[in-house]
């Protein structure tokens, strides 16, 4: 990976890789139920332009007011990764 600058004391750069742009939206709507945020930024991310990469800063000295609750997990017992529950 290239150097890249630290974000300042108290934030997070956040990257999200995903395979469709609905998919990264919602992990980043979920981060910012629970952290002040900049704008999500959203770049191609596969070698074809397929999948989406998107990058957020996130404040951890703050939470949005009033901080929302967290989406309910579905219960569609597919999960991806070897011994998720």
């Amino acid at each position: 990976m290239q150097d890249e600058p630290l974000p300042p004391l108290g934030h997070a750069d956040v990257r999200i890789i995903a395979a469709t742009p609905g998919a990264a939206r919602q992990v980043a709507l979920l981060l910012r139920s629970a952290f002040v945020s900049t704008e999500q930024r959203s770049y191609p991310a596969g070698p074809d332009g397929t999948g989406t990469r998107l990058h957020l800063t996130v404040d951890t000295t703050r939470v949005p007011e009033p901080p929302g609750p967290l989406p309910e997990r579905s219960s569609g017992g597919d999960h991806p990764h070897p011994g998720e529950v």
